[in-house]
């Protein structure tokens, strides 16, 4: 029990507004499940917007001034995100990504920005039912992940902070392009 008291701070810590929600009565009464979820959403709220945001004749937009050789297309953050989200919810879930989904990159059918935005809000739906999943009894139960193993609590959280990480190179191409990210209008 007291990894997940770890793992619950390290992810108020990581997603913005933890203060708020420790604050609210019965966030400290809540399920598991219902409180990782929470932030699950908290994530889906800034990341999915600012996706759309891109109009789709950008979506190949890569920074070419300073140092940015090799980065991702805009299109290609968006993917390899959703690509993460459904890799990790599927070790807590037991099932396997959508096919052709593998080593964080989304199949390749999956071109166009309606694809891709499809893509992205199907791997928030399973990151959803991932953290519903979650209960105090189940919450510390081994999932091996390669070499090491983890829990459905840390699974999540690595989703919601590898998505914090990428909404941020989002924003910043979102800015290269002269749109104001929906958050912060």
């Amino acid at each position: 029990m007291q990894k997940i008291i770890v793992l619950l701070s390290a992810l108020l810590m990581t997603v913005g507004s933890g203060a708020a929600i420790a604050q609210r009565p019965d966030a400290a009464r809540a399920p598991l499940g219902r409180i990782v979820d929470l932030w699950v959403t908290k994530t889906e709220q800034i990341v999915v917007p600012a996706a759309d945001a891109l109009p789709e004749r950008a979506y190949r937009f890569t920074p070419t001034a300073g140092e940015f050789a090799g980065v991702r297309s805009f299109a290609e953050q968006v993917k390899h995100l959703a690509a993460a989200n459904y890799q990790l919810a599927g070790r807590v879930l037991g099932e396997e990504p959508p096919a052709g989904t593998m080593n964080e990159t989304a199949p390749a059918s999956v071109k166009t920005k309606a694809q891709i935005m499809d893509y992205l809000r199907g791997s928030f739906e399973s990151l959803h039912r991932a953290a519903a999943r979650i209960t105090v009894q189940n919450a510390e139960d081994p999932i091996v992940v390669g070499k090491e193993t983890q829990n459905g609590v840390g699974l999540v959280i690595d989703a919601i902070a590898h998505a914090q990480n990428h909404y941020g190179q989002i924003v910043e191409y979102l800015r290269m392009n002269r749109i104001v990210p929906p958050a912060s209008r």
